[in-house]
């Protein structure tokens, strides 16, 4: 049986150093995404439609991982990849300490193999095992070109990452980029830890902002 490791063989793109920002070009990836949005008084922690929209996500991540696995022809087993999302806001300036006017697609990274077909069959499978959702309708199998970006690891809880997104502009604006977050950008986080277990200053989170040469 054949065996990936998405996570290793883009290294550049899941492990980035967490001492200096880096230009990254990212190339064209297949993800299952969900959009959605962050109900007022809400954030993503405490938000009924973002947890819905995890259950999804999962459900067919795993699903899809295991009927790659256990297919007659060619079986490929491969880890699921972390959660990631892009998140902004309509008609206004991003601000990572204001959530609860946030729009956002949440996505899981998937290998080339996973076809259209094997997406819809698990979704009926999770439909079946789950029930129906709004979520598990939304979720789509698409492929996303997010192209020239400069990221960084975050290690630290979510609050503090202003910080981190500072340096990483500092560092675009010094080698002629500029952020592109806004009006034609989204912020980009990759969750390497899982904030219900780890320690919120050891928290590991990839930031990624789409960047345009000045």
């Amino acid at each position: 049986m054949k065996t990936l490791d998405l996570k290793k063989e883009l290294k550049h793109l899941y492990v980035p150093s967490a001492r200096k920002p880096a230009i990254v070009d990212v190339p064209r990836l297949q993800f299952i995404m969900i959009d959605g949005a962050i109900e007022t008084g809400s954030g993503p922690g405490d938000s009924p439609g973002f947890n819905e929209a995890m259950m999804a996500l999962y459900g067919l991540a795993y699903t899809l991982k295991f009927a790659s696995k256990l297919r007659k022809q060619q079986p490929i087993d491969y880890p699921v990849m972390a959660l990631e999302g892009l998140w902004w806001v309509k008609d206004a300036k991003f601000d990572i300490s204001v959530k609860d006017n946030w729009l956002y697609t949440v996505m899981i990274l998937e290998p080339e193999h996973i076809t259209n077909a094997m997406f819809e069959e698990a979704r009926e499978q999770v439909r079946k095992k789950r029930g129906q959702s709004p979520a598990l309708d939304r979720a789509r199998l698409e492929h996303f070109a997010e192209g020239l970006c400069v990221q960084m690891m975050h290690i630290g809880p979510y609050a503090t990452e202003p910080a981190t997104l500072a340096l990483m502009r500092g560092f675009a604006d010094e080698n002629g980029y500029r952020d592109r977050v806004g009006p034609t950008g989204k912020h980009h986080e990759i969750y390497m830890g899982d904030p219900r277990r780890a320690q919120p200053e050891k928290l590991k989170t990839v930031l990624r902002h789409p960047v345009a040469r000045a």
